[in-house]
């Protein structure tokens, strides 16, 4: 597989890559570190590169699992129908990915930290609640992972993306607009330009892109949506969930998860510890890096261990 460039050329990224194959496909992870795992779990359209000074902070005292979902970051781009770029596909994905680094790269199967942002936190939780022994702490930045809150509505962008016309489908295919302007509106500070461009690196060729578009057709609205599935979850969680250590740390100034979302976490979640940054958007990692950062190992410092 060709890389977009080379991974060290990546503003603080220079990790060793690593890949599992399977179905005829490979997917890139990081594993970094030594110590109790953390699964870190990226969104549409970003890649394991948002975690980048997460894995340089925490690995000196965890095992880091940074995956980039199939079609997205440095994975192989299928084409279907070898692989249908779904969001129950991507929920295999990990599954299959957690269950061969136990097996065969020496990982526990009990202890992990669950870190999720965007898709990866919808993703993440549905993988939690099949597997609530493996969890011991769950983090999550700006996600989901139940249906959209009462009087919040998608903005318009995504309503028209999301709407399955052609032209709007087609340029987001075509072009890499969508994931530029994500590296720009998806942040209250400017990005530095090479940050910007390793954002949007991967994406780069229309053969690239095709997992951005079907993330976003995959958005969950109604129970006849395909990823539905993933999000049912009744109107509260079950007990071996809400059991676990939670943080929350939140960008306030994020145009799609917004205040809504963050109060369906703190209503499912009572018990989450929940750091609000205000002026942070949706990639908070970036807006308020340092923050992030001291509050996720101030965090797993006072849990450490978590449930075992």
């Amino acid at each position: 597989m060709s890389l977009p460039k080379a991974v060290s050329a990546y503003p603080d990224y220079d990790f060793a890559p690593h890949w599992f194959a399977h179905g005829g496909v490979r997917q890139h992870y990081l594993d970094e570190g030594a110590g109790t795992p953390l699964l870190m779990l990226h969104g549409n359209p970003s890649w394991s590169y948002m975690w980048r000074h997460l894995v340089r902070d925490l690995r000196e005292s965890h095992r880091c699992i940074v995956p980039d979902h199939i079609g997205m970051g440095l994975s192989d781009r299928p084409r279907p129908p070898a692989y249908t770029y779904t969001a129950a596909s991507r929920l295999a994905d990990l599954d299959r990915l957690v269950r061969y680094l136990v097996t065969e790269r020496g990982l526990p199967d009990r202890g992990w930290t669950l870190v999720g942002h965007d898709w990866g936190g919808i993703i993440g939780m549905a993988w939690a609640r099949r597997h609530p022994e493996w969890l011991s702490r769950i983090v999550m930045l700006n996600s989901a992972a139940f249906p959209v809150p009462a009087g919040h509505r998608l903005p318009w962008y995504l309503r028209l993306i999301r709407s399955g016309g052609r032209l709007p489908a087609w340029f987001v295919h075509r072009t890499n607009a969508f994931a530029l302007a994500a590296s720009r509106l998806g942040v209250t500070s400017p990005l530095p330009a090479p940050v910007r461009r390793a954002y949007v690196a991967p994406y780069r060729g229309e053969h690239r892109r095709l997992a951005v578009l079907r993330f976003i057709q995959d958005i969950p609205l109604t129970p006849a949506d395909p990823a539905w599935p993933l999000v049912d979850v009744g109107p509260v969680e079950a007990p071996e969930m809400t059991g676990l250590p939670m943080l929350v740390c939140w960008g306030g100034r994020d145009p799609v998860f917004d205040h809504r979302f963050l109060a369906e976490w703190q209503r499912r979640f009572p018990s989450a510890e929940v750091k609000l940054l205000p002026r942070a958007g949706h990639f908070v990692q970036e807006d308020a890096r340092e923050e992030v950062i001291a509050c996720v190992r101030e965090f797993l410092a006072r849990q450490p261990k978590g449930r075992s």
